[in-house]
């Protein structure tokens, strides 16, 4: 078991989540954050902190969607763009907050500190 980042957290990225990670397994986009599966312990922490409840066990989730979302932080830790202090959510959060499907509308932006993104 392993804990994913889901839609919630698109264009709002609150990082409550990163400042309770007891082993640094948070990574970020520019407008989200990930959780690399293969370094969560599974203590879920992060799970309450979530003002958008966007951080959910893979269990609960449907197969397909599991799968979806399971690729999806994979892909973002794969940038190697840790976080591991909490900084201010986006600019605009509270005018993303609660909006349904923002992966299908927004998708995932890399984070601008990428070298490709420099």
């Amino acid at each position: 078991m392993t804990y994913l980042v889901t839609d919630n957290c698109i264009k709002c990225k609150h990082t409550d989540c990163v400042s309770v990670c007891p082993v640094d397994c948070f990574y970020e986009a520019d407008n989200f954050l990930a959780i690399n599966p293969d370094e969560c312990i599974d203590c879920g922490v992060c799970v309450p902190e979530c003002p958008e409840d966007a951080i959910v066990a893979d269990y609960e989730l449907q197969p397909e969607t599991r799968e979806k979302w399971d690729e999806i932080n994979r892909r973002v830790s794969d940038w190697n763009v840790n976080i591991v202090d909490q900084i201010d959510p986006l600019a605009d959060h509270k005018e993303f907050s609660g909006l349904p499907n923002k992966y299908e509308t927004f998708g995932i932006i890399p984070s601008s500190i990428l070298p490709m993104n420099r």
